[in-house]
């Protein structure tokens, strides 16, 4: 069972020759965190190895954007995206991930790799809106609809931009 933590308003902001790396097989249980991931999540390596990757998921983050990252990835394509993942304690770190599938010699997913960055400051500020407005559209749909809410919120963003989800990514 997971438990509830309570989000606070203190962010932890990476180091700029940081990278944070986890592994997780093809389900997203994470299976490798390197020395830094288990610094900023907060939890010790024995909590991280076995547990599903969305215990790191901040409140903030729309259902959307990890819809998003799902069907990107496992349709065999990488995925950039800024990220706010939410620590143990209940503070907050922002990242720019960059997450692959790992393919068997068959070329079948067997697992993730996602490397996390320091973000731009300038990018954050830019997603945060988007992110904010994504939520907002998934909770006025409620449960049923949210996901396909939030989505299009981000595709019609996307289309006044005249740009697609990468291009805004590297745009930020």
């Amino acid at each position: 069972m997971k438990r509830a933590i309570e989000p606070t308003s203190v962010e932890r902001k990476m180091r700029e020759d940081d990278f944070i790396v986890s592994k997780t097989n093809a389900k997203g249980i994470i299976t490798y965190g390197n020395p830094i991931f288990i610094e900023f999540s907060g939890y010790s390596e024995e909590e991280l190895l076995g547990s599903q990757h969305n215990i790191i998921r901040h409140p903030d983050m729309p259902r959307s954007a990890f819809n998003l990252v799902w069907q990107t990835i496992q349709s065999g394509r990488e995925f950039f995206g800024y990220v706010k993942n939410m620590s143990k304690d209940g503070s907050y770190y922002w990242v720019f991930t960059h997450i692959t599938p790992d393919l068997d010699s068959a070329g079948n997913i067997i697992g993730y790799t996602s490397v996390r960055r320091c973000p731009k400051a300038d990018a954050v500020r830019k997603i945060e809106p988007v992110y904010r407005a994504m939520l907002e559209a998934e909770r006025a749909a409620g449960a049923r609809s949210a996901i396909e809410a939030g989505t299009n919120v981000l595709v019609e963003i996307m289309n006044q931009s005249g740009v697609s989800y990468e291009e805004l990514v590297f745009s930020l």
